[in-house]
């Protein structure tokens, strides 16, 4: 087989070859004989069809068959030939200019990997966060797990923010209902935002049982784009008021999250012990992305758009799948590459860099560091042992043990690379709450 490489733009290479007709040939007919063996045509018992007519009815199909098969295995042939490594699936076209008789000749035309230099990494800097958990920070979650528990008590008072009211409304436009406008029995926590702020001013100061107009203008980025920008008038109707009730943090608090005996001090320590391995995986978790970030500049490269946009097909599927599980229909949600392109520029970007950087310094993970890791992910069961030995039951439930331990492996190396920082981090922004 002779085989000519020319280089296009950037990644792309074009590849022509041609395969003898000959060889082609000499395979179509093997494939007859032994597709004539068990061939059911009309006249003729089962395999003893005479050749020329299982040509007849077979050979077309068999010889695409067959050219396809031999076309891929030639393609791979060559390209290992000169080395090359080829980013996602190639074009496979007959050459324009061929002569109709003679050796079939093909062009393939693909992307390759680019070649990936990491930068130097000695004179980067970056910040590695820290926190310590006090009892300050248990405060706070113990209260997060108060609130959780809200009991919402009837009152015949005003409504005041933080209440919940229960509701039905009907909304016009200049004396047209619109959809969306009406409900029943619509219960929210006022003053949370969760409706526009007109709407709840005029509920604010409302007590059960009465009614009354409420204004309300729609900002002009509203989603609902009827609405956006235009002023309707709300007939709101107050059903239900109730104020928050958080529980008392006692011995049925305590039982509530677990405590058997109802140990307030237990409570505490349990609840200190979350906490403190929930910090721990959040600061490595940012900085393990800050550290992806500084790969990423430190080793611009050039990216193949095939991998890109196999990418952007998977984060297009994962989010079609994440609609359907949360019970919307994918198809009521419009998606667009462009939605995913930064996202899966990203990820191919970090995949070249890391597989290099893996390769070049043997990060790959040690048996001993996955099983830190399972053994880690099983402290959140009830029976760690259990979990243990279902994650090395089938060699696959390893693959995310496996990725987590290299990934370790590589923040450890570039931050032995780099000048590091410590910088405190605050709780509410770590924990991504409000005190």
């Amino acid at each position: 087989m002779q085989a000519q490489l020319e280089t296009l733009n950037g990644l792309e290479r074009r590849l022509s070859f041609s395969i003898p007709r000959d060889e082609i040939s000499k395979r179509v007919d093997a494939r007859l004989k032994n597709v004539a063996k068990t061939a059911k045509i009309a006249g003729f018992r089962p395999g003893k069809a005479p050749l020329n007519i299982v040509a007849q009815q077979y050979g077309f199909r068999v010889q695409e068959e067959v050219l396809g098969e031999t076309v891929e295995r030639s393609f791979g042939e060559a390209v290992q030939a000169q080395q090359l490594q080829v980013a996602g699936y190639p074009r496979f076209e007959p050459k324009a200019d061929a002569p109709a008789e003679g050796d079939f000749q093909f062009v393939a035309t693909f992307e390759v990997y680019p070649e990936v230099k990491l930068g130097d990494l000695a004179g980067r800097e970056l910040e590695k966060p820290t926190l310590s958990v006090g009892e300050a920070e248990v405060d706070k979650t113990v209260e997060i797990l108060r609130r959780q528990r809200t009991r919402f008590d009837r009152v015949e008072r005003a409504a005041q923010d933080e209440d919940r009211v229960i509701i039905d409304f009907k909304g016009t436009i200049a004396g047209e209902a619109f959809e969306g406008g009406s409900a029943e029995n619509y219960a929210f926590l006022l003053g949370k935002g969760q409706m526009l702020a007109d709407f709840e001013a005029g509920i604010r100061g409302m007590k059960e049982g009465e009614t009354k107009d409420v204004e309300v203008r729609f900002p002009e980025d509203y989603q609902g784009k009827d609405v956006a920008g235009k002023t309707a008038v709300f007939a709101i109707t107050v059903k239900n008021v109730a104020e928050p009730k958080l529980p008392e943090v006692d011995a049925e608090f305590a039982k509530a999250l677990g405590i058997a005996d109802g140990d307030v001090t237990k409570m505490r320590a349990e609840v200190r012990k979350n906490l403190e391995r929930e910090v721990r995986l959040r600061l490595k978790a940012r900085l393990k992305e800050s550290v992806m970030s500084v790969l990423i500049e430190a080793a611009p490269v050039d990216l193949p758009r095939a991998l890109v946009g196999m990418e952007i097909g998977r984060l297009a599927e994962q989010a079609q799948a994440d609609l359907k599980a949360r019970g919307i229909d994918p198809k009521l949600v419009p998606f667009s590459p462009a939605m995913f392109e930064a996202q899966a520029k990203r990820r191919v970007h970090l995949g070249l860099v890391l597989a290099d950087l893996v390769k070049a310094h043997d990060l790959q993970a040690k048996p001993e560091q996955v099983k830190a890791i399972v053994e880690d992910l099983a402290e959140n069961y009830e029976d760690p042992t259990d979990v243990v030995a279902w994650y090395y039951e089938k060699r696959e439930r390893l693959a995310g043990p496996e990725s987590m331990a290299l990934e370790d492996n590589v923040v450890e190396f570039v931050l032995g690379q780099v000048k590091s920082v410590e910088k405190a981090v605050a709780f509410d922004e770590l924990m991504g709450q409000q005190g």
